[in-house]
């Protein structure tokens, strides 16, 4: 019997299940509940996780197809930003949505689920995220949404988005805009490829339009901290440019609430996006930038 378990309530929650021996204290269960209502963009600027120009930011960025990675620490808010910013798709977009554990819940009618597998008890029968993006590229996706960047698969969604399928996003654990390109770089090198690194690298930038960093704040709020362009590397080096970004002015114990933290900062706007123009003509309204 094996010690611990995945899986899916009707209602759609995740139960992930652990016995002894693995779990000493005896068998332990955890219930992931979904809401009903759905996070949207507008829901997240009411909550003071994103301001109204980051909104305006994030609607260009996806309706100009920019291709765009969500990166964060555990617990920061990505699948949630994921979920929002999907919501910003056209309605006649055709979306497949790959995920190790189905949690997104996109609204748009030519939207397609699709959910690895795991091996059965002799080992076989795997089905990775790598081989769902490889299959998925067969199936005319017109934007490929991948709930989360882990390993080798960062290669072929590379391949994807420089040939075509623009506007695609996911997630990735990573702590800031250039280390989320340096993790989709190093999870681009475990698909096996013989290619230099220097290759893998002008991949990487070539492919990724946008990173929007989340966080998860001393004071228990998950915020969209930064929100930066992805700029042709320079001596080797990736290069951001901070379209928008959250600045942490004080943080102090509450001293209404023992153990927690106030903080208080400020959203500013960073340099003007790159694809200002483009915006501009497709008449896209962005944040007055200087």
């Amino acid at each position: 019997m094996h010690p611990d378990l995945d899986a899916r309530l009707p209602d759609g929650s995740r139960v992930h299940a652990t016995i002894p021996p693995i779990s000493r204290s005896g068998t332990i269960i955890s219930i992931r509940k979904f809401k009903n209502d759905m996070l949207t963009i507008e829901k997240l600027e009411e909550y003071g996780s994103i301001p109204h120009d980051g909104v305006l930011l994030l609607n260009a960025i996806v309706k100009l197809r920019k291709n765009t990675i969500v990166s964060g620490g555990t617990s920061s808010g990505k699948t949630s930003l994921l979920n929002a910013l999907s919501g910003l798709i056209p309605e006649n977009d055709r979306i497949l949505v790959l995920e190790d554990a189905s949690e997104l819940q996109l609204q748009q009618k030519h939207t397609v689920y699709f959910e690895t597998r795991k091996p059965d008890k002799n080992g076989n029968g795997a089905f990775t995220i790598r081989d769902l993006v490889i299959a998925s590229l067969r199936l005319r996706p017109d934007r490929l949404v991948i709930g989360e960047i882990r390993g080798g698969e960062a290669f072929d969604l590379l391949q994807a988005m420089n040939t075509g399928h623009s506007g695609s996003m996911s997630t990735i654990h990573a702590n800031s805009a250039v280390d989320a390109l340096r993790r989709m770089e190093a999870c681009a090198m475990m698909s096996g490829i013989e290619l230099p690194l220097v290759a893998v690298r002008m991949q990487v930038a070539s492919a990724i339009n946008c990173v929007v960093q989340t966080s998860h704040m001393p004071d228990g709020s998950r915020k969209t901290v930064e929100i930066a362009e992805v700029m042709p590397p320079e001596n080797g080096e990736y290069r951001t440019r901070t379209l928008m970004k959250w600045e942490t002015e004080s943080a102090f114990p509450d001293p209404e609430k023992p153990g927690h933290m106030v903080i208080k900062g400020r959203f500013v706007l960073g340099e003007a996006p790159t694809f200002r123009h483009e915006a501009e003509i497709m008449g896209l309204e962005l944040p007055k930038y200087e």
